[in-house]
């Protein structure tokens, strides 16, 4: 599901990344019908509110053939496109924190944790991804675009630092050797954030592309060692014919008090994690719709003569007579501009 691909794919004409684009959508078929089996395997034993996650992540997911279709023939903006795959996969993180209110356990609480934090900073890598390739297959970063990539770029090491603080020495240790930005990443950084890249018919965009699926490969890596490390937890913990936590040496006995005294604050930090990458996901969101509407409203100043509060009016009635939100009609306006007449009218 790599909207970096498909970016590059739609801000090159369809001249770049078709096959691969193709071969893409046929693995996340794949593994969404092992997904979707997963489902019906664990139907009898979901909560309400765990299904209701899960719903919501299902839903989103339905929307992924209309996607693909819409790409395939060119007729949604890259950025349009981006929201939407980024919309899916935070549906499907949001699953985490709902499954981690069902856990009793302390190691596999904070394993759950590790893993879930480390999700989101491994997402918000695969958007810098996104984000870079669709500037640099441009040609030009907009202050917008530029923005959404610093803010991804700035998002990343507090999810990281909570992994490392709940990970195993062994994955963080695997996480600090080999899945740091390298030097070609924040060269490339520098040029996205503070200068338009030269013209070079995808050469970097292909390039920062393949630097960036490098370090989620590496990534990838970590997060399949953390994944097994839960299970490994699970599975001791399933073993286990004892109820509840057995005293062993008298100076290990205080051991699984303190374990079950520190579990409210796991749980606490993951619902924190998830709440403020909630809120911060909401008003990005909003700020960059907001920032559409003041593009657009200027847009008819500018061409058609208006004053701000009649702009303001006529976005609003376009958007209520095609039964649309004010964003759509903006965006819709912004992506026309260019057949617009380049002088204002008199």
């Amino acid at each position: 599901m790599s909207a970096g691909r498909r970016n590059i794919y739609l801000c090159s004409g369809g001249l770049l990344y078709t096959a691969e684009c193709r071969a893409g959508g046929a693995l996340v078929d794949e593994r969404l019908a092992l997904f979707y089996a997963s489902l019906e395997r664990a139907r009898a034993v979901a909560g309400s509110a765990l299904c209701w996650r899960i719903a919501r992540a299902v839903d989103e997911l339905a929307q992924l053939p209309a996607l693909r279709a819409q790409i395939g023939r060119r007729q949604i903006a890259a950025e349009a496109a981006t929201e939407q795959f980024s919309r899916v996969i935070r549906h499907l993180l949001n699953i985490a924190p709902q499954l981690n209110d069902s856990i009793d356990d302390p190691p596999v609480a904070g394993r759950m944790v590790a893993l879930y934090s480390f999700m989101q900073g491994k997402e918000l890598v695969g958007q810098e991804r996104a984000l870079g390739a669709l500037g640099f297959t441009r040609g030009e970063f907009s202050d917008s675009l530029r923005q959404q990539l610093v803010d991804r770029i700035d998002g990343q090491q507090p999810c990281f630092d909570s992994f490392q603080a709940l990970g195993s020495p062994a994955t963080v240790q695997l996480f600090r050797t080999q899945c740091h930005a390298g030097l070609d990443i924040e060269q490339l950084r520098r040029i996205a954030c503070t200068r338009q890249p030269a013209a070079d018919g995808g050469e970097t965009a292909l390039r920062w592309f393949g630097l960036q699926t490098q370090r989620l490969e590496q990534l990838r890596e970590v997060e399949e060692q953390l994944i097994d490390d839960l299970l490994d937890a699970t599975d001791a913990l399933l073993a286990d014919d004892a109820p509840g936590w057995q005293a062993g040496e008298e100076d290990d006995s205080v051991t699984p008090r303190l374990d079950k005294q520190l579990l409210p604050l796991v749980r606490q930090q993951a619902y924190e994690l998830q709440q403020l990458s909630s809120q911060l996901a909401s008003l990005k969101d909003a700020l960059e719709e907001r920032k559409l509407i003041e593009k657009a409203k200027s847009l008819l100043m500018t061409h058609q003569g208006m004053q701000e509060e009649q702009a303001w009016q006529t976005l609003r009635k376009m958007a209520m007579d095609k039964n649309q939100r004010m964003v759509e009609i903006a965006r819709a306006l912004l992506m026309v501009k260019a057949i617009w007449p380049l002088t204002p009218k008199e």
